[in-house]
């Protein structure tokens, strides 16, 4: 059984034990940042390369010559549908030269097609997320839609292992979706690129530009041989392997730390996958040693035979003052969405999106593949429950920013699969909140000065840290995923003098938790081997551990 830890704060007084919340006014730095032994026993990563340009530039306000989808026909608040338009538009951008701007009319644009965005140095722009700005609305899922080419591995693999969501107490035996967590009706991508591996027999031998033996965690240096083709600037993707099989991987133990906790078996099953992967930019090579713009996540040993491969991508994509909307429509179940997605994000670095605001979607934005992308000033509303809002999957050093979460949303923020050193950052939920963390060997993400509204349940708890995804890849994640200044304001059960418990997460190994509070007194439990600290007490001080640690890096 995992253990867990369970943090109350006391204070004697006439000889008593009473719990009592923790006074904000004084402005305490939290020992994991300054006591010297503190930091030595629990490692922090650094968070702050996640977003765009590593969070060393603000994003562009301008890109190259603007183009008017105006002049392609697309006409605004005329009821008629704009699809065909739109695609001419963004067809005839693909051979201007430069970087490009397709400025979109203010008003309704009426969407039935995907929206490929395939090219670089490309930014996708409307006149405002408001009400006088630019709506795309889209009157159909995109069930309804031809079949992507680029999903057809996922359909084959649903279907292969019989993926479906099965509810008997609610009478409900169906087939997962291919829209549950991919697609979206603005699409980035590369043609005929994978994006995520589901059958080993859409396996191709991959560009292999140098084999790395030799890495430490938080460094920037790695010892390589075998380097071919490998050049300063190079935004290439370090791939670490468990090819040593169940019982003895050490890379199993370095993710998780040696915890007593049961680890999934996709984590040995497939030996030719990558189980950690990050996206890196080179910034020298001398001899044998190949230096990386940003920390690497953990350390690398011979057994990992890690690599660097080519990796394919697009970059400086904005996709801007837009907003997305769809109708009204019934909830079916988990993993059965039809294709309400808005924005779908696939091999992408350096780019943004910014100031978008999607109404009734199943998923707002997903992403997959991509690596320093900024995610900012987003809303996610409507009546419809969605799957995931803004959902990090496969990504690296993305940060997702000013995100205000007004609809029910199944995963309202959600690190998924492979995700590591991404940054939930100044965030807000207001419809049953879950900082969930999704198995797949995520691990060393952040959530960050971010809010949350809630109803404790009538035993008094809640499970904020629920963590989902499949028995086949848990545990929920790695370790160092960390939470720090988190404000949990309670919507009811104020007047009870318990404090709440704050729970939900029993395999996450070795988190640190720092700085949970609110308006209430709260508990928490969390397990296994968590390093929890000054709950009951806002950062006043670092209320930002991301906006702390870079100005720590550029000052």
């Amino acid at each position: 059984m995992a253990s867990k830890r369970t943090i109350i704060l006391f204070f004697p007084i006439i000889g008593i034990l009473q719990l009592f919340p923790v006074s904000t006014n004084a402005q305490k730095t939290p020992e994991i940042l300054s006591a010297k032994k503190t930091p030595e026993e629990n490692y922090l990563p650094d968070f702050s390369y996640a977003g765009y340009r590593f969070g060393e530039e603000p994003v562009p306000q301008k890109s190259g010559k603007t183009i008017l989808a105006t002049e392609y026909g697309v006409i605004a608040d005329d009821g008629l549908d704009d699809s065909k338009a739109l695609l001419k538009a963004m067809e005839a951008t693909k051979s201007m030269e430069g970087a490009v701007t397709l400025q979109l009319p203010k008003g309704r644009l009426i969407l039935s097609e995907i929206l490929y965005v395939e090219r670089s140095h490309f930014v996708l722009r409307g006149a405002g997320s408001g009400k006088e700005g630019t709506e795309i609305y889209c009157p159909r899922p995109m069930m309804y839609l031809d079949d992507p080419e680029m999903l057809t591995e996922l359909r084959e693999y649903l279907l292969q292992f019989d993926k479906r969501q099965r509810e008997p107490e609610n009478n409900i035996d169906l087939p997962f979706s291919q829209y549950a967590w991919s697609g979206g009706m603005i699409w980035t991508q590369i043609p005929g690129e994978r994006v995520k591996s589901y059958l080993g027999k859409y396996d191709v031998p991959q560009r292999v530009l140098a084999k790395v033996s030799k890495g430490n965690r938080g460094e920037f240096e790695m010892t390589a041989s075998e380097i071919k083709e490998l050049k300063v600037g190079d935004v290439v993707e370090l791939q670490l392997f468990n090819k040593t099989g169940q019982n003895s991987a050490a890379i199993i133990e370095d993710i998780y730390k040696e915890t007593d906790v049961k680890v999934g078996s996709h984590h040995w099953e497939f030996p030719t996958l990558p189980i950690v992967r990050q996206q890196v930019e080179i910034s020298k090579i001398s001899g044998k040693t190949v230096t990386i713009n940003s920390p690497l996540t953990i350390s690398i040993k011979p057994e990992y035979e890690a690599q660097l491969v080519e990796w394919k991508h697009l970059k400086e994509v904005g996709i801007e003052h837009i907003s997305i909307t769809f109708p009204d429509a019934s909830y079916i179940a988990h993993h059965v969405e039809r294709g309400f997605n808005g924005i779908f994000l696939t091999r992408l670095f350096n780019s943004w999106v910014n100031d978008v605001t999607i109404d009734n979607a199943d998923s707002g934005i997903l992403t997959e593949e991509i690596a320093n992308v900024t995610i900012s000033d987003i809303v996610t509303q409507g009546a419809n429950k969605a799957h995931y809002t803004v959902a990090m999957a496969g990504v690296h050093n993305v940060l997702v920013e000013n995100l205000k979460v007004f609809n029910h949303a199944e995963h309202p923020l959600s690190f998924n699969t492979f995700s590591t050193k991404n940054v939930y950052k100044d965030c807000e939920v207001f419809v049953n909140p879950v900082l969930d963390q999704h198995s797949g060997a995520n691990h060393q993400n952040l959530f960050d000065n971010s809010t949350v509204h809630l109803n404790p349940r009538k035993d008094g708890t809640y499970p904020l840290f629920a963590g989902g995804g499949a028995p086949y890849w848990k545990p929920s994640h790695g370790a160092y995923s960390t939470f720090w200044n988190i404000n949990v304001q309670l919507q009811s059960d104020l007047d009870k003098e318990e404090p709440i418990l704050l729970n939900g997460m029993e395999d996450g190994v070795q988190a640190r938790v720092i700085g949970v509070h609110g308006n209430h007194p709260f508990k928490i439990e969390y397990g296994p081997k968590a390093y929890i600290e000054m709950t009951n007490q806002s950062v006043k001080g670092i209320p930002s551990l991301y906006e702390f640690q870079l100005r720590q890096r550029l000052d």
